[in-house]
């Protein structure tokens, strides 16, 4: 049976409407991100992950959130020129969503319902959220947006050659 992380509709940065079929049997790396927060930094590290471990099976997936001190006001081509001049992000960027409340998209509905946060909130506290999707679709687990891309490597590594984290 498919999972249905697969079947959910997204929207790509440029527009384009999709879902994350294409991503079947990869590593996922879910992350709600922002411009103007002070973990922006990260987009650095996870660029590095995803360049070094791409050809492994590991995608990297950014999706914008500016539910968070307004952090992320920019428009989609704003927010996709600052990650490519600033960061040189080569991962999927995707529209800007909401991650929490009524009109929390449908993809952080299940993540947030597969892996509970601190103290068992379902609640994203902060951009840089992160979610690690193992092969098979399943969440694996959930890093609060202080954990750096570069400390999730060791999961990710296991993940990739087919170990349970």
């Amino acid at each position: 049976m498919t999972s249905p992380i697969y079947t959910y509709p997204v929207k790509l940065i440029n527009g384009t409407e999709s879902t994350l079929q294409e991503f079947s049997g990869k590593v996922l790396l879910i992350v709600n991100t922002a411009s103007q927060c002070g973990f922006t930094p990260q987009y650095e590290g996870l660029e590095a992950l995803y360049k070094k471990y791409k050809d492994q099976g590991l995608v990297v997936l950014g999706f914008p959130c500016n539910q968070f001190g307004a952090q992320e006001p920019g428009n989609a081509s704003e927010i996709a020129s600052f990650c490519s001049t600033n960061y040189h992000i080569s991962f999927p960027l995707f529209a800007k969503i909401e991650v929490n409340g009524n009109n929390a998209h449908i993809l952080y509905k299940f993540l947030k319902s597969k892996q509970k946060g601190l103290l068992g909130s379902e609640a994203i506290k902060w951009n840089f959220s992160k979610f690690l999707i193992n092969r098979k679709g399943e969440v694996v687990d959930r890093f609060a947006p202080m954990t750096t891309p570069a400390a999730l490597e060791s999961v990710i590594v296991q993940l990739l050659q087919g170990s349970p984290p």
